[in-house]
């Protein structure tokens, strides 16, 4: 079938650009909807009845961001990019898998009031989540070359690092500061808003 390693996996011609993004399109999809079917109806019809629930629509609302800002950022990243092969293939994978585990940690933080554990492993997910990113975005560059459109785009990839930083430090804090990690992980997202206007711009 040439689709194992070593019968021509990494020279798979049947696999497009658009088809990758569908099928990337359609794992986000579920993620959200998946995260929004966790919000619970209050038992009651008063403000007061929403009280209990704000921990976790705040959650849904923060994780929601994130997914979005990666959605993003990987449209601009796969219109950028003309040539998929296999490793392009399996980092994309790599990044889905983190992104589905997002429903997981925002109910299990979100639930939990943002108890101190809860709160770190959500980081672990967001840190892991932006590391696949830069891994997905290695892998176009190597496949293309140093002169494509991704690597002139993405250059040293500063938002990259610093965000991912940002989770690093941010994992530790939220077991002793776990509002001043909430804190961080906001700010992570706010770099990430805007996609990067080189990317854009190649788009």
């Amino acid at each position: 079938m040439g689709f194992f390693p070593g019968s021509g996996y990494g020279r798979v011609r049947a696999m497009t650009k658009g088809r990758l993004e569908a099928f990337s399109d359609g794992v986000v999809a579920i993620i959200i909807t998946i995260m929004v079917l966790e919000l619970k109806v209050p038992h009651g019809a008063d403000l007061e009845a929403l009280r209990p629930l704000l921990p976790t629509f705040l959650t849904y609302a923060l994780s929601y961001v994130f997914v979005d800002i990666y959605w993003n950022n990987h449209h601009h990243l796969l219109h950028a990019t003309t040539h998929i092969d296999g490793g392009v293939l399996w980092a994309n994978l790599h990044l889905l898998f983190w992104l589905s585990l997002t429903p997981f940690v925002t109910r299990w933080m979100g639930e939990n009031h943002f108890a101190p554990l809860p709160t770190a492993v959500y980081g672990c997910v967001l840190l892991l989540s932006s590391v696949a990113y830069y891994v997905l975005v290695r892998a176009i560059v190597r496949a293309e070359g140093p002169l494509s459109k991704v690597a002139v785009a993405v250059g040293a990839d500063f938002k990259g690092k610093l965000s991912g930083a940002l989770y690093a430090i941010a994992i530790p804090l939220a077991l002793v500061q776990r509002w001043l990690a909430l804190g961080v992980y906001v700010l992570g997202a706010l770099i990430w808003l805007v996609p990067d206007r080189r990317m854009v711009a190649e788009t």
